[in-house]
């Protein structure tokens, strides 16, 4: 009886562990996770049909490797999910040290890659920080606006924001990858706005935001100034007229609306497909896979990974309604905005209606970083609204 009485409150315990792992999954968002899952395999089934020819020893090469990652993806959404973001916000400092220190290491040791230094290669995986930086930045700057969510109209608080995001977004560009830069400044706009900026503040940020690319684009240029590379401004500008350089500047971009009108209704298959098979397409893998989604399955096919994505961006935009407080409500919102700005911004370039940034295509793009940078936010996401209540919980305010 004594050992019996000793063991109980071990019991206990484990029954309590139990009951609240069991609560957190009854309370999952089943429709996002089930969102999540069809988007991720239609995702491998699209890379395998796009890399089936590019390794002729080995079809199925870069799809197995997807398959890993996705593995590695998957297991880090259910730790994720554990994990009570309320832990993110009290260490939202130690995340930008890390985030900031990242990008310094890349520059610092990386080597240049088609002269970018994105990467840090650990021999069996090439690990790229600032995909999982488009994660952090959106917890950095939530944390930081969900604790003066009263005093976002003072100037100094947004400025301050601004701030925290210049940093990374500074060091992403110098690398350099534009796109990558976009979406953290995307991010920034996104939690300002779901954290309840005023929309003077926001569109003060715009107009900043439209002359700095202005002015890199062209206003410095003719001043003798030059800040990217004559063939980066070639690939942002060139959407303005594909038809400028199709053998040379705008090659990509007039390949790429070839491609897509390529695929019709119902598209050429993975046979049929010359433009993704035959290499007339570049980068067909990655940043322009949509294209070659949309030559070998058309229109439908295309259809349905536009579809996923707008079943997990809503799903998203829907937790935020839910956060049991701001900080889980702003990071919600970030994540979401952040995701479907990618989208519109990857699949606008692949048909000529947005500039080439090299931002790849989410859950489709070869790429084992991106992808498990997405599936760790859509955790992040299944954390926040397993743990939302009716009611809100204060904050502490500075």
């Amino acid at each position: 009886m004594i050992e019996y009485a000793g063991l109980r409150p071990a019991l206990r315990t484990r029954g309590a562990e139990g009951a609240a792992t069991g609560s957190l999954l009854a309370r999952l968002d089943w429709v996002l996770l089930a969102a999540t899952g069809a988007l991720l395999a239609y995702g491998l089934w699209v890379l395998a049909g796009i890399t089936r020819h590019d390794v002729p020893a080995d079809p199925h090469y870069y799809v197995l490797r997807q398959a890993i990652f996705a593995g590695v993806g998957i297991a880090g959404l259910a730790v994720v999910t554990l994990v009570d973001p309320e832990v993110y916000r009290r260490y939202r400092r130690v995340l930008y040290v890390g985030l900031v220190g990242s990008m310094l290491l890349i520059l610092l040791t990386a080597t240049a890659v088609r002269g970018s230094k994105r990467w840090i290669d650990l021999g069996f995986f090439r690990f790229q920080p600032s995909e999982f930086g488009k994660l952090l930045i959106v917890l950095c700057l939530a944390g930081y606006l969900a604790e003066r969510g009263k005093r976002l109209a003072e100037p100094r608080v947004i400025l301050t924001a601004v701030g925290i995001a210049a940093g990374p977004i500074l060091l992403v560009f110098v690398q350099p990858d534009i796109g990558t830069a976009l979406v953290y400044a995307a991010a920034l706009a996104a939690v300002l706005f779901v954290a309840g900026a005023r929309w003077w503040q926001l569109m003060i940020l715009g107009l900043a935001t439209l002359f700095a690319a202005l002015s890199i684009l062209w206003l410095l240029p003719a001043a003798g100034v030059q800040l990217l590379k004559p063939y980066q401004t070639s690939r942002i500008t060139g959407f303005l007229n594909p038809s400028k350089d199709p053998r040379d500047s705008t090659y990509n971009i007039s390949q790429s609306i070839t491609t897509v009108g390529a695929g019709g209704l119902k598209g050429r298959g993975v046979s049929g497909a010359t433009q993704t098979n035959l290499n007339y397409l570049p980068e067909h893998a990655t940043d322009f896979a949509f294209a070659s989604l949309a030559e070998q399955r058309g229109f439908f096919g295309a259809g349905v990974l536009l579809l996923l994505y707008l079943l997990v961006v809503w799903r998203g935009l829907k937790i935020v309604t839910v956060s049991r407080d701001s900080f889980g409500a702003i990071v919600a919102g970030g994540i979401s905005i952040a995701l479907l700005f990618q989208i519109f911004v990857n699949v606008g370039m692949t048909m000529g209606i947005a500039p080439i940034t090299g931002i790849p295509l989410p859950f489709v793009s070869n790429g084992g970083s991106s992808l498990i940078a997405n599936l760790l936010s859509l955790g992040v996401l299944q954390a926040i609204h397993v743990r939302g209540t009716s009611g809100r919980r204060p904050l502490r305010r500075r």
